[in-house]
């Protein structure tokens, strides 16, 4: 899919930060290129193939989940410390993640005495980091996530199991019905293809261009009906 850079001259609020969040196979990492082609931004964006222990955490997550989570927070901080150490308030970026969300996953696959080492680890490392202008949230149900996880046929990924997906989904609805570091646009995604569909891709985009005109406040619902696509 193609898309055009935009001309926001019109629009009262521009985030210069904006993340996409969400589960395992709900489509952030390509909305984050699709949002960065039209507004004409740069993306930072997770890099799970460089880390050592995913796969061996899909195999075998109890044995493998302090070094992948420990890999992925030191990965996601110099990202964004690259960003703070060139000017924020003047560079654009997107990104397919959280900071924030971190300890998400931490909670979900670490022991007691592992959480409390990471949570040692990340306050130290996460001090004074820029906070998105913008958080988008993709909601799917787990049933979707499966799908799309077992669609895109990613090796590693073949052995996520759908109990997994569940806890996950249901750590990230608890995590963002409580966050309010930064506004939040929540998208349920069950009916948006926006790997192949530029009608789909459009429809959040406009939803995306109402807000920057009409701030609603600092949570935002997006809830497309199969009629409407």
């Amino acid at each position: 899919m193609g898309t055009k850079v935009l001309d926001f001259s019109q629009y009262k609020k521009i985030p210069k930060f904006i993340a996409v969040e969400g589960p395992i196979g709900v489509g952030k990492t390509t909305l984050a290129k699709l949002l960065a082609e039209s507004f004409g931004y740069n993306t930072f964006l997770e890099k799970p193939n460089e880390n050592p222990f995913l796969a061996d955490f899909y195999q075998n997550p109890s044995q493998a989940a302090l070094g992948t989570q420990l890999f992925f927070l030191f990965q996601r901080v110099k990202q964004i410390q690259e960003i703070k150490q060139g000017d924020i308030f003047f560079s654009t970026r997107v990104s397919d993640f959280l900071l924030d969300k971190d300890k998400l996953f931490a909670k979900a696959t670490l022991s007691d005495q592992e959480l409390k080492l990471y949570e040692q680890i990340y306050d130290y490392l996460s001090l004074d980091l820029p906070t998105p202008d913008l958080v988008i949230y993709l909601q799917a149900e787990t049933k979707t996530l499966h799908e799309r996880v077992m669609h895109r046929g990613i090796e590693m990924e073949k052995s996520v199991s759908y109990e997994y997906l569940e806890l996950l989904n249901e750590s990230y609805k608890e995590f963002f019905f409580d966050y309010d570091r930064s506004p939040v646009l929540i998208v349920n995604s069950d009916y948006l293809d926006l790997e192949s569909s530029m009608g789909d891709y459009d429809l959040l985009l406009n939803k995306l261009l109402d807000y920057f005109n009409k701030p609603e406040g600092s949570k935002m619902y997006f809830n497309p009906s199969p009629a409407l696509i």
